[in-house]
């Protein structure tokens, strides 16, 4: 899990400094490669899970009732550790191009309204105990990594190259209005400089503009 949320991290870096730099080509390589790297170290781990699952209960404990818990849930945890190799990622690359409200909305969908109420019932009402909570929250976490997949798949990547640079002008003619009532003039000079350079799509952020103005 923690290696998945260290490509979460790089997936939403790496994209949002493609779009930024109007590479809608890098942006989708970007997203496939980390994608396809996170999902394969996913599949290794599913195996070994599944092939080792009765020689891992003797790694934690000695008693033997503990042991058939482990070895009960170890197939659950299998396919966690597999789904949780691409959903962070997928939630990754959303970030990067910008769609931080919708994996929001899309997260407490699938937890809130699937997963959770989905493992109470199969947990409490149909007395699955643990192994029936814990499929419910497989459940949302598989219905979250659909969502995201189907969002990421239909993505038009040169649109939201497009769709990024319009932000970035519209955060810089904000920062020249800044600067214009604190007197900057210098600093609004290099600020239309800079939103030249963002109209021909090169990677600028617009706290240069502060840096700048500190000059």
């Amino acid at each position: 899990m923690m290696i998945a949320l260290g490509f979460l991290a790089s997936a939403s870096v790496r994209v949002a400094n493609e779009l930024g730099a109007g590479n809608a080509r890098g942006a989708k390589f970007a997203t496939l490669v980390v994608t396809l790297t996170s999902m394969s170290l996913g599949c290794v781990l599913w195996v070994l899970f599944i092939v080792f699952r009765k020689q891992m209960a003797y790694i934690f404990t000695n008693d033997e009732q503990v042991r058939e818990a482990v070895i009960n849930l170890s197939i659950l945890l299998a396919f966690s550790v597999r789904l949780n190799s691409v959903q962070p990622v997928l939630s990754g690359v959303a970030i990067g191009a910008g769609w931080q409200s919708k994996v929001a909305y899309v997260n407490i969908t699938c937890y809130y309204v699937i997963g959770i109420p989905l493992g109470l019932v199969l947990g409490y009402v149909l007395e699955r105990g643990v192994k029936g909570i814990w499929i419910g929250m497989l459940c949302g976490t598989g219905a979250q990594t659909m969502v995201l997949a189907f969002m990421t798949y239909r993505t038009d990547w040169n649109k939201q190259q497009a769709w990024w640079r319009l932000k970035m002008s519209e955060k810089v003619g904000a920062m020249k209005e800044m600067l214009d009532s604190t007197g900057l003039g210098v600093a609004r000079e290099k600020a239309s400089i800079m939103e030249g350079e963002v109209a021909g799509g090169q990677c600028i952020h617009c706290l240069k503009v502060i840096s700048w103005a500190n000059d």
